[in-house]
C-alpha cells in the first residue's frame, strides 16, 4: 500500500488531555486509573475517566449534538491544534476531498440511559427534548465531527467493538487509494456509560484492581474513554525524514466465538501477517508491539500465540491499557496516537501494573520504560466478534 502521513494526531485519555499531557504520563509511567465513581454505577472496579468532560461546552449551533460522547470529542478536536491543521488540509484539498471517519462502540447512549430515567411516569415516554439522532446514533459523533470541521467528504462510522477506530484507518487508506478522497480525520470516541460498565461486569470481565495486562494474577479489564483522532494525508513529493506515517494495515474476521478470541490467536494472526505484507515489511523490521492487551486470562493468551507465532519472543511489547484503561471502540485510535508518540521520542512505554508476567506467556512483555530508536511500531486491536486489525506506523524514511 501507499503510505500516508499522520500530518497531525492528538488524543485525551485518564492519562492526559493533549499529547504532551499523555507523553509525560508515558514517561513517567503515571496511570490514570482509579476507583469508579461514575455517574450512579455501583460496581468496585477502576476506570480510566477523563476530567472536565461535563464541563465542556459545545458550539451555540451543535448544541443539538449535547451528549458526553460528543462532548468528549469536542475536547479531543480542542488540543494540539488539530482543529487548524484540518482547515489547512480542508484550504489545500477542498472540504469535499477530506473524510470523516471514526469508531464508537457505544456513542451517546448515556443520553438514552438519562433519558428513560426521565421517563414520564405515567405514559412512560421518553423526555420531549431527548434527541436520539443526534447523541444515541452511532453517526451522531462523525457528524458532529463533521459539521464542528466544516468538512463535506465521505463519513462513516466503525462499531466492531474494541477494534472500531483501528479498522478505520484501513477505511480511509483505500478510499484514499480509490482517489475518492485526498486525506481524511480518522480516530474514535468512546465515553463512559452505564450499559459498558454494569454490561462487562456482568459478563465478569472487570477487575476489582487496576487492570494487569499480561500478569500472572491478571483477572479483567478496567474500562477507560478517550477521545484520538489522527489527520491522514496523501504524502507530499519530497516527505520529511521526520514525519510519522501509516505503513500497513491488515483486518480478519474469524468469528470464533461473540466474546472470545480464537484460542490459538488464529484472526489475530492473520491481521499481523496482513498488516506486515501491505507494509513489505518482515517481522524483524518491527522495533515495538502495543499489544491489545486487556487483561482477561483468554484474550492475553490468545495474543500471546498469536504474537510470538510470528515475531518469536524477542521483540519488545506491552499494553497501555494498565495506564488509560480499555477505551473499548476509542483504543485503537488512542493507541495509535501513543505508537506515534513512541516513535517521535524514541520510548517503548511499560506495561503498568504488571508485576509478574505469566510464566505461561512467552512473548517479550516490557514492565519498564525502553528507550531506543523506535522506527516501525506495530499495534493490534482486537473486538467482540473476531473483528481484528493490525496498523504498522513508522519513519517517513
Amino acid at each position: 500500500m501507499i503510505p500516508l502521513r499522520l500530518t497531525c494526531f492528538t488524543a485525551v485519555s485518564a492519562v492526559g488531555c493533549g499529547t504532551a499531557e499523555t507523553l509525560d504520563s508515558l514517561e513517567q509511567q503515571r496511570s490514570g486509573l482509579a476507583p469508579c465513581a461514575f455517574e450512579t454505577v455501583d460496581v468496585e472496579t477502576h476506570v480510566g475517566e477523563v476530567p472536565g468532560v461535563d464541563a465542556t461546552a459545545l458550539p451555540e449551533s451543535l448544541r443539538g449534538f449535547s451528549c458526553r460522547n460528543n462532548r468528549l470529542a469536542q475536547l479531543g478536536l480542542m488540543q494540539d491544534g488539530f482543529a487548524a491543521a484540518v482547515a489547512a488540509s480542508a484550504g489545500h484539498w477542498g472540504p469535499r476531498r477530506v473524510g470523516v471517519f471514526l469508531g464508537t462502540s457505544t456513542s451517546g447512549i448515556l443520553e438514552t440511559e438519562l433519558a428513560y430515567r426521565a421517563r414520564d411516569p405515567a405514559a412512560g415516554a421518553l423526555p420531549k427534548d431527548f434527541n436520539y439522532a443526534a447523541t444515541h446514533n452511532s453517526f451522531s459523533v462523525a457528524d458532529f465531527v463533521l459539521q464542528t470541521l466544516h468538512l463535506e467528504g465521505p463519513a462513516a462510522v466503525m462499531c466492531t467493538a474494541c477494534s472500531s477506530s483501528a479498522k478505520v484507518f484501513a477505511s480511509a487508506q483505500r478510499m484514499i487509494s480509490a482517489g475518492l478522497i485526498d486525506a481524511a480525520v480518522v480516530g474514535g470516541v468512546d465515553s463512559l456509560c452505564l450499559t459498558t460498565l454494569y454490561g462487562f461486569h456482568s459478563l465478569q470481565l472487570t477487575s476489582r484492581l487496576p487492570c494487569r495486562p499480561f500478569d500472572v494474577a491478571r483477572d479483567g479489564i478496567s474500562i477507560g474513554e478517550a477521545a484520538a483522532f489522527v489527520l491522514l494525508e496523501r504524502p507530499p513529493s519530497r516527505l520529511d525524514g521526520d514525519a510519522i506515517m501509516l505503513l500497513g494495515t491488515g483486518e480478519s474476521s474469524d468469528a470464533y466465538h461473540m466474546s472470545s478470541p480464537h484460542p490459538e490467536g488464529r484472526g489475530a494472526r492473520a491481521s499481523i501477517h496482513q498488516a506486515l505484507t501491505a507494509a513489505q515489511l518482515a517481522p524483524g523490521d518491527i522495533d515495538y508491539i502495543n499489544l491489545h492487551g486487556t487483561a482477561t486470562i483468554s484474550n492475553d493468551c490468545a495474543e500471546d500465540l498469536a504474537v510470538t507465532s510470528v515475531f518469536g519472543t524477542g521483540t519488545a511489547c506491552s499494553s497501555t491499557k494498565g495506564a488509560t484503561g480499555h477505551a473499548l471502540g476509542a483504543a485503537g485510535a488512542l493507541e495509535a496516537v501513543i505508537c506515534a508518540l513512541a516513535i517521535q521520542h524514541g520510548i517503548m512505554p511499560g506495561g503498568l501494573s504488571t508485576t509478574a508476567v505469566d510464566p505461561k506467556l512467552n512473548l517479550h512483555y516490557l514492565c519498564e520504560n525502553r528507550r531506543g530508536n523506535v522506527r516501525r511500531v506495530l499495534s493490534n486491536s482486537f473486538g467482540f466478534g473476531g473483528a481484528n486489525c493490525s496498523l504498522i506506523f513508522g519513519r517517513g524514511a
